[in-house]
């Protein structure tokens, strides 16, 4: 059995990286089946009982097939429903209900909705396949239409919108996330805004079904907890305990988290979960034992071991759907599902079955977790501490109950007691615990380097004493007194909210120190596929059982792994990569022994911009931890406004910009120099020279900061690049004038994204470019680029690229140009065609 699932997983993960499905999906996954069932089927007949070494192999195999076929299918089935491409911007008036817990923001709300009706802005009825059943809103305040105030949405609300929907489109980067994969996971087939024109209408106060009864509930714990920490500054934290929402911890919160390695706590995990199981078990069993007090001696109609397994599963049961039915969370709940089963019905079965079956079933509800880092990382570290646990854990324990060479009892006297079957000492058993525990965070911590160092290039070397303080503090005491404050009606609720709320304050306090020690965390490059399993190995052989020969040698793996370098060009050559940012721009140059990022990307929420969206993602998994320049063209918000995120994450020598005195980002600069025309330097062979503003514009407080671009040319011995920024006509005319022959360039940055002011003829047969690059936003509301101005590149010959159709764009200067472009090399069945 644990062969045919390990098989389903490998199938899925397979699936998941295709760039087409597979065209008989349904058919395979039959044909799989079937021929599982047969192999099943003559492994119990009596020629087949002697062990095989065919026989697990073969289940692998069928168990591929089965997953692979089966996420195909289930693939099929989400891609189904689909907006249309003529109907994105169109305006739609629908019918439904709010489906999810709805995130609040400075400027409005987002929120699942589940479509019953759509008719168009003509309420004209329309078939229900022209708009997806499942939706994301966003409603902001006043932003199209009459500043109407946004009302108190809940869920289970049945509500009439006029929305304006579009379909999934994500940025797409390398090392980010992946935005349309979320969606399709979630159900999600459009997305789109409530046009805010006053003909929202609220139809029903609750939509009563299991699961609006599950998001009503978490909604109310939310509210109440946001209310009694009103201004708190770990609220956020305190709600993410309790329900699962996440979404109103800050970033900084977040990486001093990541940082301290405990970020797997901010959340209902499987620890939080099966300590509430735990003690909702022994809470029955006791109260069942002693029959509530009574005279009818409850355990003779049922075993107390029966009831306390259903009382545990139960608590499992309701505190994950409180988590909102998360991956560890699932993965928690299907373990103890077959523990309380197998409790139930007197067949305790093996713990690699149980952790097998949990994640098999993870896979079949839900093919696209094996995309999840938090899949791999649950049911990794359970597989690490079981592993352990065959040798070097369950030795210890032996040891303890005969107290031979722990030093409580004389070797004499720890025989006696074994041979009589004392029970330990009181001392003993803490002594045993503490052994236990700390050979599992051992165990834990050294066993999950490889995976965290190949899912997010780095491992927090504090992360074991950060841990050691968290988890009992989190797990024992904040999330127990989280949860009660948190049912308990308000005069009671208030000192235990409040108190929980002070001990993550103390707690983060002190993570903050650590994370702010220099060598807190230790970063280099995401390993390929082969340096992993080599580095899994040796660490498997480290973590082997007592008797294993030479175990300390299992560390000699993760050298190459943690000493690894960032991968650069040769010398004279240039790597250029083109950000997936949206409407905005960032480009990172990079020579042989130098890295330049030319501006920062936008800034799309309080919390949430092209620094630590996508620019800082890809940095670390590059391994890069020093950017030898930043280069600001000039201060709009699509510009600049990643560019604090990436100086606090990445040290940065020297800023060039054009901002002005005053400016947040030159306060947080190490060295700053206006960016002038004539500014030039050279670096590994590869010449860079400034060509825009001349100095004379900053005395011109009449200009726009559009006019004030840092224009840039970089040019190898056999290519050049141009960089123009935000210019317009005035300042093409103007560079015309003065640098003349220099503006010739083999690629163009397009200026202003392509805008209609921009890219006059002149320019264009100026530069001479073969190929052109667009940073825009899919589908942004300034239309760039404009229809003329992208014919008119192509009327000129020029290879043309947009970021919103390519995503993130790398080009190769060496003695050719090579170019890639992500949708097309990194593609997958969910980004369409």
């Amino acid at each position: 059995m644990r062969s045919l699932l390990l098989g389903v997983i490998a199938g899925a993960a397979v699936l998941q990286m295709q760039s087409d499905l597979p065209a008989y999906a349904a058919e395979g996954m039959l044909a799989a089946s079937l021929l599982a069932l047969l192999l099943q089927a003559l492994s119990l007949q009596r020629a087949m009982r002697e062990p095989l070494l065919c026989r697990p192999f073969l289940r692998f195999v069928f168990g591929c097939l089965l997953g692979f076929f089966w996420a195909g299918w289930q693939a099929q089935i989400a891609l189904e429903p689909a907006l249309a491409k003529a109907d994105e911007g169109r305006d739609f008036i629908v019918t439904g209900v709010i489906d999810n817990l709805p995130y609040r923001f400075e400027r409005g709300m987002r929120f699942n909705f589940a479509v019953e009706e759509a008719v168009d802005a003509s309420h004209r009825p329309l078939p229900l396949a022209i708009v997806p059943p499942r939706i994301v809103l966003s409603w902001y305040a006043g932003r199209f239409g009459a500043a109407h105030a946004i009302d108190d949405v809940q869920p289970g609300q049945r509500w009439r919108f006029k929305v304006r929907l579009q379909r999934p489109h994500g940025n797409a980067n390398p090392h980010g996330f992946d935005y349309e994969l979320w969606l399709l996971e979630q159900g999600v087939r459009a997305t789109g805004y409530v046009r805010d024109d006053g003909s929202q209408r609220l139809l029903s106060s609750f939509v009563f079904n299991a699961h609006n009864v599950v998001e009503y509930c978490r909604s109310v714990l939310r509210d109440k907890i946001q209310r009694t920490l009103n201004g708190k500054p770990y609220a956020g934290v305190i709600v993410a305990l309790v329900v699962g929402d996440q979404r109103s911890i800050p970033q900084a919160d977040w990486q001093v988290f990541n940082r301290t390695g405990i970020s797997h706590l901010i959340s209902i995990s499987g620890l939080h979960i099966t300590m509430i199981a735990g003690l909702a078990a022994w809470l029955a069993s006791w109260l069942w034992r002693h029959s509530f007090f009574t005279q009818h001696q409850l355990p003779l109609l049922l075993p107390a071991q029966k009831l306390a397994a259903v009382a545990g599963w139960l608590a499992g049961l309701v505190y994950v759907l409180l988590a909102g039915f998360g991956v560890p969370a699932q993965r928690t709940l299907y373990m103890l599902s077959v523990i309380a089963l197998a409790l139930w019905c007197g067949r305790l079965t093996a713990v690699s079955h149980v952790l097998a079956l949990a994640a098999g079933i993870v896979v079949l509800l839900d093919p696209w977790a094996v995309q999840q880092p938090g899949f791999w990382l649950s049911f990794g570290a359970v597989a690490i501490i079981l592993y352990a646990s065959l040798g070097r854990t369950a030795l210890h324990k032996n040891e303890a109950q005969a107290g031979d060479g722990a030093g409580l009892l004389a070797p004499g006297e720890a025989r006696r007691r074994k041979r009589r079957g004392t029970s330990l000492t009181r001392r003993q058993r803490i002594g045993q615990g503490l052994r236990e525990a700390l050979n599992t965070q051992y165990a834990v911590t050294l066993g999950l380097v490889p995976l965290t160092m190949l899912l997010f290039a780095q491992v927090s070397l504090l992360s074991p004493v950060a841990n050691a303080v968290a988890i009992p503090l989190v797990s024992l005491v904040v999330t127990p007194m989280a949860l009660l404050g948190s049912f308990l009606p308000d005069p009671l609720a208030g000192p235990l909210l409040l108190a929980s709320h002070e001990t993550i304050r103390v707690l983060a306090a002190g993570l903050r120190w650590l994370s702010g020690v220099e060598f807190s965390v230790w970063t280099a490059p995401m390993p390929p596929w082969w340096l992993f399993a080599w580095t899994l190995v040796g660490t498997l052989w480290l973590l082997a059982p007592r008797g294993w020969p030479t175990r300390w040698l299992g560390l000699a793996s993760w050298l190459p792994l943690l000493t690894a370098e960032p991968v650069h060009p040769q010398d004279g050559e240039l790597q250029v990569t083109a950000f997936d940012v949206g409407q905005g721009m960032a480009l990172l140059l990079e020579t042989s022994g130098h890295r330049l990022l030319y501006d920062a990307g936008p800034t799309y929420a309080p919390d949430a911009d092209g620094g630590n969206r996508v620019i800082v993602p890809y940095l670390r998994a590059r391994g890069i931890g020093q950017l030898d320049g930043m280069l600001i063209s000039h201060s709009d918000t699509d510009h600049v406004g990643g560019a604090l995120t990436v100086m606090q994450n990445v040290r940065v020598r020297w800023l060039l910009s054009s901002l002005p005195d005053g400016h947040a980002v030159l306060d947080a600069a190490r060295q700053h120099r206006r960016c002038e025309a004539g500014q030039r330097w050279q670096w590994d062979g590869v010449r860079f020279e400034v060509l825009h503003p001349a100095a004379a514009s900053y005395g011109d407080e009449k200009l726009k900061t559009n006019a004030r671009s840092c224009v840039l040319h970089v040019s190898t011995r056999n290519a050049s690049l141009l960089l123009a920024g935000d210019i317009e006509a005035d300042q093409e005319a103007e560079l015309l004038r003065g640098a003349g022959e220099k503006l010739q360039a083999d690629v163009l940055l397009a200026p202003h994204h392509g805008s209609g002011t921009s890219s006059t003829p002149a320019f264009l047969a100026a530069v001479q470019p073969s190929i052109a690059i667009f940073q825009t936003g899919y589908r942004n509301r300034y239309r760039h680029p404009k229809p003329e101005v992208y014919a008119r590149y192509a009327a000129n010959g020029i290879r043309r690229l947009r970021s919103d159709e390519s995503g993130a764009i790398t080009l190769r200067f060496t003695d050719k140009m090579e170019v890639d472009e992500y949708r097309k090399s990194h593609a997958r069945y969910w980004y369409g065609p």
